[in-house]
């Protein structure tokens, strides 16, 4: 069984003992709407673009949305968050019974509820109108009444669990939903749940909290370091002019979910460079000063200063920073300040780095997609992370597959939501549990491909006969998945292959030959093709990567323009020395000459095969370059 499939098998099996677990969402609930327009004019007025609206969206949005992605990935979600007695807060309470989410939030009369409208004219953003003031804080009726809901929320999941400790979500976005009454609550009762996740603007309003897991942004993790090392009172540390970057960011936009990062030049800094724009050397002026009582504070002695604004690097070399190392390097200390068993960094389009206990950095990655397919992918993140963890998932397997839930969903503009069946079918299983087989028909692999690409996987396909599969042939197969995420062979049928090699090919039945290919962990899927051409394929796989066996440039492949048109590239992988069907055909036929026993009439008779300038035969590796890529 292809190593591949197994390992699709040992995640999906994670996602089916999650399911129906209870899990309390608590937090800043608000609604996302989308407004989709056409253009064609300008108005008279102004140089804008004249809109006429053609559709509109709505969707929950913040903690709404983490509840949603949590009951559509198979959990049990109950959402408690106040909402406002108006028009937007109806339209969250539609979007969380569609979802399937337990809605205990509570009514606010006098506050509304939080919306984050976006227009927009060929799916990209031109504006967007936020409305609901973080300023608006609960009144004492309002605390009351969110406490008492959040009391009798534990209770209900408790008794659903059967007594066991449900699962807790805290999302703090700034908005006002948790008040210190609320924080204080929570951590007062910590020993009433499981598993807690904690996603705050502000790690620091949490102490005390001991969560399982937190999964800050970038720029969160490290205000958190900066007010961290501030409060331990070390001295500033000098910046010297010239020879630093400053990783900048802004002031919490308390109603933008995660903060966002800028990296810029940092103050006073006159050789600084803009890492998003700008080449090495590119000086910039200050773009920010730390906030009152928050000024420059040295971590380590390793080129790194902490500020309340942001982190600023020793670059004299010139060199980008790498968030993914910086992270890593600050990993134990964010666990230490949240007294978090799991840290997990989200590094936005670089995907993210996690560490538990063992203080052991695992990085995933992500697909860089426009930020109008992103919204509300790290909501995705953090329901997936969750729940693998409260399923009891090594945390490998936990980082895994919430970076695959983020990933899935970024496919299209509007807010991501992961379901269950979109994550299953990214594993190769059906919502059922069964697995994409590993043979398959040329209908069946239509689906399966659509499956792998929109979990984001590069496809790498390769043909041949492979009649008698040997030592190149395997080599040949893992340097091709090598160059992708999943390799599909496609094999040509007996038919075929007696019309490319001659009466007396193949030597062994398709059925052996697809037998054995599937049995390599390398190959994830085998299809059989009649035709002399893998052309039909081709245009169905649609592959990022076709490889073909071969001493000779990708021009020379007859297929080459094809994948090239669908959006492919074309490689070719070089032969192993002595390693051919045609050489083992010959020393079988030679042996079965020399023998003493009677040999059948012709059992003699010599390949013949044209060798190929180094004396390698030419289907040294099948595919064969003397069919150009069209078999083996």
């Amino acid at each position: 069984m292809a190593g591949a499939a197994a390992e699709q098998r040992r995640l999906s099996t994670v996602v089916e003992s999650w399911l129906g677990r209870p899990v309390l969402v608590v937090g800043d609930a608000m609604l996302d709407e989308w407004r989709f327009a056409e253009s064609d004019r300008l108005c008279r007025e102004a140089p804008a673009p004249v809109l006429t609206l053609r559709r509109r969206i709505s969707a929950a949005g913040g903690a709404a949305n983490t509840a949603v992605n949590i009951a559509t990935l198979g959990g049990r979600a109950l959402l408690v968050a106040p909402v406002g007695a108006d028009v937007a807060g109806d339209e969250l309470h539609d979007c969380l019974d569609r979802a399937g989410v337990w809605d205990r939030t509570v009514s606010q009369q006098h506050r509304p509820t939080p919306v984050k409208r976006r227009m927009l004219a060929g799916n990209q953003i031109l504006l967007r109108e936020d409305s609901g003031d973080p300023e608006d804080l609960l009144d004492v009726d309002g605390v009351g009444r969110l406490l008492t809901a959040l009391d009798c929320a534990t209770e209900e999941l408790k008794a659903v669990a059967g007594g066991a400790a449900p699962t807790l979500v805290v999302c703090d976005y700034g908005l006002g939903a948790l008040p210190a009454p609320v924080r204080a609550w929570l951590v007062a009762h910590r020993n009433r749940f499981g598993t807690v996740a904690l996603d705050a603007h502000d790690l620091a309003d949490w102490r005390g909290l001991a969560p399982t897991v937190v999964t800050p942004s970038f720029a969160e993790a490290t205000r958190l370091l900066a007010r961290a090392a501030a409060g331990f009172g070390a001295p500033p540390a000098p910046v010297r002019a010239g020879n630093a970057l400053h990783l900048d960011h802004p002031p919490s936009d308390p109603a933008d979910g995660p903060s966002e990062l800028v990296v810029g030049a940092a103050p006073g800094g006159a050789g600084e460079r803009h890492l998003s724009t700008d080449p090495p050397g590119f000086g910039h002026p200050p773009t920010g000063e730390p906030t009152p009582g928050e000024d420059r504070v040295a971590m380590t002695g390793d080129g790194l200063t902490v500020t309340g604004t942001g982190v600023t690097v020793n670059t004299s070399a010139g060199d980008g920073v790498d968030r993914a190392l910086l992270a890593e390097s600050r990993l134990a200390e964010l666990r230490e300040h949240t007294g978090a068993d799991v840290v997990a960094v989200t590094l936005d389009t670089e995907g993210a780095v996690v560490a538990g206990a063992d203080g052991e950095p695992r990085r995933s990655h992500s697909t860089p997609v426009p930020a109008s397919h992103a919204v509300g992918a790290g909501d995705a993140y953090l329901a997936a992370m969750t729940l693998a963890l409260a399923a009891d998932a090594p945390l490998p397997t936990a980082a895994q597959l919430a970076q695959l839930a983020a990933t899935i969903t970024v496919s299209d503009t509007g807010t991501c939501v992961c379901r269950r069946e979109d994550l299953l079918a990214a594993l190769g299983m059906t919502p059922d549990g069964t697995a994409h087989p590993t043979l398959v028909g040329k209908e069946e692999l239509a689906t399966i491909v659509a499956d792998h690409r929109r979990a984001g996987r590069a496809i790498v396909f390769t043909n041949g006969c492979f009649d008698v599969l040997h030592p190149g042939h395997v080599r040949y197969l893992e340097q091709a998945r090598a160059l992708g995420d999943l390799l599909v062979v496609a094999v040509n049928s007996d038919g075929s292959v007696r019309r490319l090699k001659g009466p007396d090919r193949p030597v062994n039945p398709v059925e052996d030959r697809i037998a054995l290919l599937a049995a390599l962990s390398c190959v994830d899927h085998v299809v059989v093709f009649e035709e002399d051409s893998p052309t039909g394929l081709i245009e169905t796989v649609r592959p990022d990567v076709y490889v073909k066996g071969g001493d000779y440039p990708p021009e020379m492949v007859p297929e080459a323009p094809l994948v090239r048109r669908l959006g492919g590239q074309v490689r070719t992988l070089g032969y192993v020395p002595d390693r051919s069907t045609s050489a083992i055909i010959e020393r079988i036929r030679t042996q079965a000459v020399s023998s003493p026993q009677p040999t059948r009439p012709g059992a003699g008779t010599r390949s013949t095969s044209p060798a190929a300038p180094d004396g390698t035969p030419r289907d040294g590796v099948d595919p064969a370059p003397q069919s150009m890529g069209r078999t083996a």
